[in-house]
């Protein structure tokens, strides 16, 4: 039987109060520029980032809560 990994993504909910910490993890996680980040934090909810392995999902909003903001993977199947 083969199974195939279910895709996850990872989504913004709030910003917090510490946006520019946030801003800097969004550049980081995505690869965005400067401005790109702070538009997608300022827009959320937001997905950050789509269709990435749990790991990736689950390790990515654990750096965004850590900086301060409300953030969630979900599994897309």
């Amino acid at each position: 039987m083969v199974c195939d990994e279910v895709p996850w993504e990872v989504v913004l909910t709030d910003p917090g109060d510490r946006v520019l910490e946030v801003v800097q993890v969004v550049r980081r996680l995505t690869g965005l520029s400067l401005w790109r980040s702070k538009e997608l934090t300022a827009r959320s909810p937001a997905v950050v980032l789509h269709e990435v392995p749990e790991e990736t999902a689950t390790a990515a909003a654990l750096a965004l809560r850590e900086a301060g903001a409300g953030a969630e993977a979900r599994e897309l199947g």
